[in-house]
């Protein structure tokens, strides 16, 4: 099934899409190579192109947009207060700012005395919680093999990837990388002198690779045992992704008696405002939330009443629409239909809620990227042989049909492609 869809209801941008393409090689940097495609307009889970073809977007921006382009709720909330009032510095509060802080202390379960600083990207929370560690006064963090934090120099030293690395050290040091999900090999790497352990419940750019059941509890014993902070990085799996708030309030992740993980930080960004940049680190806890004093930390666009007030209406919208439930039931749409297919070329998938991986039997992932533009699809191929699924929360079940249709016929010519090259 094709849904690639060309309409003359749609303006089609001036020039169209090499043209513009043309103008981006010569004036913008190099750093994310050639665009796929231009986009020109979204709506819901759709997007167009400069050329005029439509797309599902199983991407949404790489796990931000969750209530898909262009939502109503969304758009109202930041044309208000963009015309109330855009920005005001830190030196100044406003009442979207502390409704928003007080709205994730609210979904997080933080207890008594727990804060929020506010910022704006997933790379600036994990950079404040690498301070905050170094504000116990110890220097050695603990991280996964495979974990990626951001690409800034402290997020960057938390991050393993050695192609991000190399280029870029000497890096803050002090840092330690484990085997992910190895709560024997976490163990033996906490000591005395570790000032944080710093993990994502789901590894997202590590190939769509959830923690096992039991890991992240054994992750909270083994810090509090030691005295150092437990950091959660929710960048990519918290606000709804998973289909709970936080992928750590997941049931595989509670205790014996139920109860949920609870680290000293949380590091939250993407899915946050809906596609507009913020970015939050919640300190879970009187002792978390003083280890940064004023002036030891800032920025000047962090918190601000527009980034507010997107957090304040995204996080509406997904309470009101009841779309922790409905990603669950997506989910399970999504992965029982693509397993129905026993499609020779997939191996498995996995993945929790709406953050999802075709693990691939060839490294293949991009071609397949390449043949479902094609056919009207936007996804990731988060690793040579894994073709990662992020799509809005708002996905339909209908919607999420349309695509498993497809993925047959994307996967032979994706394979077609690959065996071609090889």
């Amino acid at each position: 099934m094709e849904l690639v869809e060309k309409t003359d209801a749609l303006p089609v941008t001036e020039g169209g899409a090499q043209h513009w393409l043309d103008r981006h090689g010569a004036a913008v940097m190099g750093n994310y190579g050639v665009p796929q495609r231009v986009l020109v307009r979204g709506e819901g889970p759709w997007v167009w192109d400069a050329d005029g073809v439509r797309y599902l977007d199983l991407l949404a921006g790489i796990a931000v947009n969750v209530l898909g382009h262009a939502h109503p709720l969304l758009t109202a909330a930041v044309t208000s207060q963009l015309a109330t009032l855009g920005h005001v510095s830190n030196f100044f509060a406003t009442a979207p700012n502390i409704a928003l802080a007080e709205k994730l202390l609210q979904i997080s379960d933080a207890p008594q005395g727990s804060r929020v600083f506010f910022c704006n990207s997933g790379a600036e929370a994990n950079e404040a919680a690498f301070k905050m560690a170094r504000r116990t006064g110890r220097t050695k963090v603990v991280a996964a093999v495979h974990g990626f934090h951001g690409r800034t120099m402290g997020a960057l030293a938390l991050t393993h990837k050695p192609q991000y690395r190399l280029p870029f050290e000497p890096l803050p040091g002090g840092v330690e990388h484990v085997p992910f999900g190895d709560a024997g090999a976490l163990g033996r790497a906490v000591e005395g002198a570790t000032a944080a352990v710093v993990l994502e419940p789901v590894q997202g750019e590590g190939g769509v690779r959830p923690a096992p059941p039991g890991y992240l509890q054994a992750a909270r014993e083994i810090t509090r045992r030691h005295g150092a902070l437990l950091v959660l990085d929710e960048v990519q799996t918290g606000i709804g992704r998973c289909g709970a708030w936080f992928a750590h309030q997941r049931p595989e992740h509670a205790d014996a008696d139920g109860r949920a993980v609870r680290p000293d930080v949380i590091t939250l960004a993407k899915g946050l405002g809906g596609g507009i940049p913020v970015g939050a680190a919640i300190a879970l806890g009187e002792h978390s939330a003083a280890l940064l004093g004023a002036g030891q930390h800032g920025t000047t666009f962090g918190g601000n009443p527009i980034a507010s007030a997107a957090g304040l209406a995204t996080l509406h919208a997904i309470e009101r629409d009841g779309l922790l439930a409905h990603v669950e039931r997506v989910s399970t749409r999504l992965v029982e239909g693509i397993r129905a297919l026993r499609h020779p070329e997939v191996a498995e998938v996995r993945g929790v809620g709406l953050l999802l991986a075709i693990g691939l039997v060839r490294p293949m992932a991009p071609a397949a990227v390449a043949a479902g533009l094609q056919r009207g699809f936007i996804t990731n191929a988060v690793a040579p042989d894994a073709l990662r699924l992020a799509p809005p929360l708002i996905l339909t079940e209908e919607q999420a049909d349309l695509f498993v249709a497809a993925l047959p016929a994307i996967l032979d010519d994706a394979a077609a492609t690959h065996t071609k090259g090889s």
